[in-house]
């Protein structure tokens, strides 16, 4: 049978009991300790065991080879964030828009920069993961959530929620890059948090406020 190109990326089985949750969990922690001791070019499957505890033999239950290792590590982080996105926004559900956007971003923010070292050094090896991929998936799974939050506003809406919830989700993704590639993520934090929760706001405010009829571009 000819195997896709992708597969050897993926993972050999996935853990059933909760002790071998336990292993895999521990594996992709150490995954991202080795990645960020000494790099990609030089993280090994042996050194990731080593690190984690395991033997050589039980990481390769699991993972084929030191990209499905990276690739597993940078969907966990990503799948991580999308869990206290889902969480916020159906705990927002049939609030004011501006509590929503206030609590949609400080999860947001939070989850991604728990560990900002990490955020980067995954991202900066995602390329060769099929990261493209993963961040889409990730990215709908949130995106339906977020519009289903939205729509279920005490404010009246005048703009489509899929078209808001693809705005918002532009501005928290450049807005969490910009952080990430600062030379100080925890001192621009605060800042940048505040700014970004008054920017949707606003934006949010317009979209109940505007009018429903089509804006006529002005004349020059």
């Amino acid at each position: 049978m000819i195997q896709s190109p992708q597969s050897h990326l993926k993972p050999r089985k996935q853990p059933v009991q909760a002790r071998s949750a336990a292993s895999v969990d521990a594996i992709l922690e150490a995954t991202v300790q080795v990645l960020l001791e000494v790099g990609k070019e030089r993280l090994t499957t042996t050194r990731v065991a080593l690190r984690a505890g395991a033997s050589v033999g039980t990481l390769y239950q699991y993972f084929p080879n030191k990209s499905a290792l990276l690739q597993a590590a940078l969907r966990r982080h990503l799948e991580d964030v999308l869990a206290a996105v889902e969480r916020v926004c159906l705990e927002q559900r049939g609030k004011p828009l501006h509590q929503m956007a206030e609590a949609l971003i400080n999860a947001f923010l939070q989850a991604k920069m728990k560990d900002g070292r990490s955020s980067v050094a995954l991202y900066a090896v995602s390329s060769d993961l099929d990261g493209a991929s993963i961040t889409q998936q990730t990215g709908l799974r949130a995106g339906n959530a977020i519009a289903a939050m939205l729509a279920s506003t005490s404010d009246s809406l005048t703009t489509d929620p899929q078209l808001i919830t693809s705005m918002l989700q532009a501005a928290m993704a450049g807005v969490s890059r910009r952080l990430l590639e600062s030379e100080n993520p925890k001192k621009h934090f605060d800042v940048f948090r505040k700014e970004l929760i008054f920017f949707a706001g606003s934006y949010l405010a317009a979209c109940v406020a505007r009018s429903s009829q089509p804006v006529l571009s002005r004349q020059s």
